[in-house]
């Protein structure tokens, strides 16, 4: 039995639909441009909360943030990883 894949919930969630930001990355059936729209959601989301917790972040906020980051690279070759 095949999963369909929601690409609008991944959109609009990326921590929920993924268990890693790495994952988007292998996801059967994206493209490079619709991966890099849901990690650029990821990682403004990430700033985002990082940004409301700021006095007591979570440890392991910046590596996600980082891991995010360096996936979202990987498809854009280190170009434009500042979330919109």
């Amino acid at each position: 039995m095949s999963v369909s894949f929601d690409y609008d919930k991944a959109l609009e969630n990326p921590a929920l639909a993924f268990d890693t930001p790495e994952a988007v990355l292998s996801q059967a059936g994206l493209s490079d441009a619709q991966k890099i729209e849901i990690l650029r959601r990821w990682l403004f989301d990430a700033t985002e909360i990082a940004d409301a917790e700021a006095e007591g972040m979570e440890a392991d906020r910046p590596l996600l943030e980082r891991r995010v980051a360096l996936a979202l690279e990987s498809l854009t070759d280190g170009n434009d990883v500042e979330p919109a």
